[in-house]
């Protein structure tokens, strides 16, 4: 089974920036997608950007089109997510997924293709 932990959240001023970091690690395991979900206090969990592994394409929610760039290093199984001009909405725990199955087509905003996920880590912005 994969093991996802994320790491590089933080409190930054509104217009900082922050850069995410997912590592997977496990043996001997198939990518077919990872993402990036956030979730603010009392609200559900939402899609934030995906990379599909087959290609590099990438996927971005439209509140941070523009904003957010996700990126892979396949040799050391990671995915990052650098987060510029960051706004107060941006305040989350945010959350990285991994698909691994191969089969069928890759749905990347919807959590429920996701079969393991990191503990999360705290993104804070004051504005």
């Amino acid at each position: 089974q994969v093991q996802l932990i994320e790491s590089g959240g933080g409190l930054v001023q509104a217009g900082g920036s922050l850069r995410l970091s997912c590592a997977a690690s496990g043996r001997s395991f198939s990518v077919y997608g990872m993402g990036w979900f956030r979730q603010a206090p009392g609200k559900e969990r939402n899609f934030v950007s995906a990379i599909r592994w087959s290609d590099s394409r990438t996927f971005y929610a439209e509140s941070v089109k523009g904003r957010f760039t996700i990126s892979r290093d396949n040799v050391k199984n990671m995915v990052y997510l650098q987060m510029n001009n960051l706004k107060a909405e941006d305040t989350a725990v945010y959350y990285c997924g991994v698909r691994q199955y191969l089969g069928g087509g890759y749905y990347y905003a919807d959590e429920n293709n996701y079969e393991n996920w990191g503990q999360g880590t705290q993104v804070t912005v004051s504005s």
